[in-house]
């Protein structure tokens, strides 16, 4: 219980600094206070584009969630969201004749690729026990650069001033929802995903394993459960979710993928996951916290002239404070673990 509470103060106290630094920095820092509170929702537009930055950072913390569940920490994500959207380009252009069926067809052959390459990481750990922060984090940087170069090399759109693929054809785009915004049809899938994650963490014999397997791997093993096997399909799902995400970024926003548009996505949604207590309900309105911050900030530098680096300090504050408490709890299992007799 007192985890809970301190994890639901967080957001109080990412407020209250942020309130200090606008008082600090700001030459008008009411009018700041009022662009940074009220400019997200003063219009369908700003209102829906706050919606659709959400999107991500839902599904990514949906990934990170499921890892956790098991014991496991994801952290290949940036890579994982990458990978998933490029892949899901490639696969539309050559599927642009088959339509939104193609589409999902590209989005499934994404998620695949995502899976795939957080899979890895748990085959490591399940065989050589590997720790998956480290091959996870290191795959992922290895894929950025490779993504890049496929980006600015041969999949370019020499006709556009972005680095970037080709656009998909129009008929495999998600509809748009909340015009003028840039807000799609992805939110409902966002939505969807996070009540099927919570429905399959807590009502399917899977999810009971990973729950099981996270709470005390060795009692886990002892009870029969195959923690190996789980360790290997969990990671595997959480890099499915991230490359859902990328998808989605792809058929509903961007349309194509831009150089490392990616970058900050991974670790924002693990600051969304950690906010939740790794709760895939509770991953939605963490992500429109979050969603909101970054809204706010750019809304009010473009009215007021406040630097949008108040944003990324209010979600370091965030990221410090929500990691301070999810390690203590994680320390607090191991030393559970090592009194129980071998």
């Amino acid at each position: 219980m007192k985890i809970k509470i301190d994890i639901l103060l967080i957001p109080l106290i990412a407020v209250a600094v942020l309130f200090v630094l606008i008082f600090i920095l700001s030459d008008t820092p009411l009018e700041s206070l009022y662009y940074f509170f009220i400019g997200p929702f003063r219009n369908i537009h700003s209102f829906g584009n706050m919606l659709n930055a959400a999107i991500p950072l839902i599904l990514g913390g949906l990934g990170i969630s499921i890892a956790m569940k098991a014991g496991h920490l994801n952290l290949g994500g940036e890579g994982q969201i990458y990978l998933g959207a490029f892949v899901t380009t490639a696969a539309c252009l050559s599927l642009s004749r088959l339509g939104i069926f193609g589409a999902f067809i590209a989005l499934f052959f994404g998620m695949s690729a995502s899976g795939a390459m957080a899979a890895v990481s748990g085959i490591c750990k399940a065989r050589w026990k590997t720790n998956e922060l480290i091959t996870s984090f290191l795959l992922s940087a290895a894929v950025i650069p490779i993504v890049n170069y496929l980006v600015s090399g041969p999949f370019l759109d020499p006709q556009t001033s972005l680095i970037s693929t080709k656009k998909i054809a129009e008929n495999m785009r998600l509809p748009l929802i909340l015009k003028p915004s840039v807000l799609s049809a992805g939110i409902f899938i966002a939505l969807a995903a996070a009540v099927l994650v919570y429905f399959f963490v807590t009502k399917t014999k899977l999810g009971y394993e990973f729950r099981m397997a996270g709470n005390n791997e060795f009692f886990a093993r002892y009870g029969g459960i195959n923690t190996k096997i789980n360790t290997v399909i969990s990671l595997a799902i959480s890099g499915g979710f991230y490359g859902l995400a990328g998808s989605i970024a792809v058929l509903g926003t961007h349309y194509s993928v831009i150089k490392e548009f990616s970058t900050g996505l991974g670790w924002n949604a693990l600051a969304v996951a950690l906010i939740a207590g790794f709760n895939p309900i509770g991953v939605i309105p963490a992500a429109l916290f979050f969603a909101w911050i970054n809204a706010g900030a750019r809304i009010s530098m473009q009215n007021t002239g406040l630097s949008s680096e108040v944003a990324l300090i209010v979600q370091a504050v965030i990221f410090l404070l929500s990691t301070s408490i999810i390690l203590k709890k994680q320390f607090a299992k191991k030393e559970a673990v090592n009194v129980i007799p071998s």
